[in-house]
């Protein structure tokens, strides 16, 4: 089935590109942000659901509307990053150095008459981190990050770890686990020589029960997440409920909506295995706040970003 192109925009509109867009929480936020927290009152948004993996073709369509229709000021795009690249890595006048490297995108804007390609989940995963991942965990516990989906988010959250700023305080090991080889084998094209100080291991897991022997290989203290989408686009979890969580770790699964059962099997065993779990609703904020800030060319920093987590958790 071909995308469903939404009509020229008769206002400022901004577009979520995605799975089940309806059902996403910033479409009843997104207007609250607007007109209380930004200063938008005149801007609306509207989801473009496309089918995953879909045909080349309709990403392009996607991206040749935004990119003519002159009310159309740009997308969030989620599940699709790297899929979109790939099919219209040449209709944009600029891309930036982590969609260039990456080969996402996670952000369409236009400005004085150029369109516009950011992969923002490097920022807005790492500003998520940092509120829950204590400073120095890494460097005085040793532990590693395993990693279910090699999807963007993925090489996000790896590229983000793996920082030099952060000198010793990295993980001793990053392990991403998926159920498709190619999509495997871009991930380790892309992070090769991303620091040396970080070993990095590919893993092929077509099954839950396949993760679930990776993640019994996993040191405790270390860092396990959900990056598959399971739970959010397609029902259930990359684990069986058999699978056992390394003790003193942190869990994070990317999902703030959906069935969440990853999320409930580390529930499950937060308090045997001593756990500290955050679900996906700061990455959430975060990862929609820096789309926003770049298609409107506005800053969300300091109190306005303040006002929007306020809304959101209100409205949560």
């Amino acid at each position: 089935m071909s995308v469903i192109l939404p009509g020229k925009a008769t206002q400022p509109t901004f577009y979520f590109i995605g799975v089940t867009t309806t059902k996403s929480s910033i479409m009843k936020v997104f207007p609250r942000w607007a007109k209380e927290a930004l200063g938008l009152e005149d801007a609306v948004i509207k989801g473009i659901d496309i089918e995953i993996h879909a045909d080349p073709k309709d990403y392009i369509d996607v991206v040749d509307f935004i990119k003519n229709d002159e009310l159309s000021l740009g997308a969030l795009v989620t599940t699709h990053k790297l899929d979109l690249f790939e099919a219209t890595e040449d209709m944009f006048d600029y891309l930036d150095p982590h969609a260039k490297r990456f080969r996402e995108l996670s952000c369409i804007s236009k400005r004085n008459g150029e369109l516009r390609g950011h992969a923002k989940d490097p920022i807005s995963s790492g500003l998520t981190m940092e509120n829950f991942i204590p400073a120095g965990f890494w460097e005085e516990n040793k532990g590693e990050v395993f990693i279910m989906g090699a999807g963007g988010s993925a090489l996000a959250i790896s590229s983000h770890l793996t920082r030099e700023k952060f000198k010793d305080d990295v993980p001793s090991k990053i392990v991403i686990a998926n159920r498709s080889q190619p999509r495997l084998d871009a991930a380790k094209e892309k992070l090769i020589g991303i620091n040396d100080k970080v070993r990095f291991e590919y893993l092929l897991g077509p099954t839950p029960e396949d993760n679930d022997g990776y993640l019994s290989d996993i040191k405790p203290y270390s860092l396990v997440i959900n990056a598959t989408g399971l739970g959010k686009d397609r029902p259930g979890s990359p684990l069986t409920n058999n699978a056992e969580f390394p003790e003193n770790s942190l869990v994070w699964e990317l999902n703030y909506r959906g069935n969440l059962i990853f999320m409930d099997q580390a529930k499950a065993q937060e308090q045997e295995k001593q756990l500290t779990i955050e679900d996906g609703w700061i990455y959430f904020i975060h990862g929609w706040t820096q789309v926003i800030a770049e298609v409107f060319d506005i800053e969300i920093t300091g109190e306005k970003l303040n006002h929007c987590e306020k809304i959101a958790f209100e409205m949560r």
